[in-house]
């Protein structure tokens, strides 16, 4: 099991698109994930990465690295978008796989949180994200707010060294 970023395997991006656009696209909106995909390979700009999980070479699950999720908070970012697991797949919490993966590649590339939209209860916040508020759809729907924060948990325990002669 493994998760690949289509950038890094351009040789991935014609199934990247044909299962992101299976899982999420509308017959209207084929054009948004092939076209922000392709882009996404030769673009300066850190964002947006797509992601595939691989089990034995096949293609079970995928999520998005993005700057706004069609939300009105653009003023957060970057999101986690997206999010897949083929149902045959599902209850082996492979999607925390895909959450974790993106949740490190966000952290190195600078960021301190991570923003999910969605109308799930109870799944993101196994992952540590916490629940901000609504944010509105540019087709009139709303959505749940999710903030994971990414900097390192502490712990109280203090190391004490000493010296000894």
């Amino acid at each position: 099991m493994h998760v690949i970023s289509v950038s890094s395997n351009p040789e991935f991006v014609t199934q990247a698109i044909s299962y992101f656009q299976g899982k999420w696209a509308s017959p209207e909106s084929l054009k948004v994930y092939e076209d922000c995909i392709l882009h996404s390979l030769n673009t300066k700009s850190p964002l947006p990465q797509w992601y595939l999980l691989l089990k034995e070479d096949k293609i079970i699950g995928c999520a998005g690295l993005i700057t706004n999720d069609f939300i009105s908070r653009m003023d957060l970012y970057p999101w986690l978008c997206a999010l897949y697991i083929e149902e045959h797949e599902r209850h082996h919490a492979y999607g925390s796989i895909l959450i974790e993966h993106i949740k490190q590649e966000a952290k190195k590339l600078g960021f301190n949180s991570l923003y999910l939209c969605t109308d799930h209860i109870g799944y993101y916040e196994k992952y540590d994200f916490h629940y901000v508020g609504l944010g509105y759809h540019p087709w009139g729907e709303t959505s749940r707010i999710y903030e994971a924060q990414l900097e390192e948990k502490t712990t109280n325990n203090t190391l004490t060294s000493t010296n000894r002669d």
